[in-house]
């Protein structure tokens, strides 16, 4: 089944504890959110490091600009990003 949202469809790869405070900023969506280990720890930083985390991203970030928790400007930078890694990644 796809996703009505993006057209993709994956198993959510797991990402631990360690493994998202050990990404650089510019892994995730909103890479201002995510300077110190410990704000790489927190939610709402959208981690992109690989395509089913992308497809996440996409996701989570258009039911939480639904649901008004983000800006227009950070929802449009998030799509971007992910969309960039799905062309990316793509084989």
């Amino acid at each position: 089944m796809h996703d009505v949202v993006t057209g993709y469809r994956s198993p959510m790869s797991k990402l631990s504890a360690r493994q998202r405070a050990n990404l650089p900023p510019k892994a995730f969506g909103l890479p201002e959110r995510a300077r110190t280990e410990k704000a790489r720890q927190e939610s709402g930083n959208y981690p992109i490091p690989d395509r089913d985390h992308a497809i996440s991203a996409l996701r989570r970030s258009d039911r939480e600009r639904a649901r008004g928790n983000l800006t227009k400007d950070e929802f449009e930078r998030i799509q971007r990003k992910a969309k960039r890694m799905l062309k990316k990644k793509r084989k």
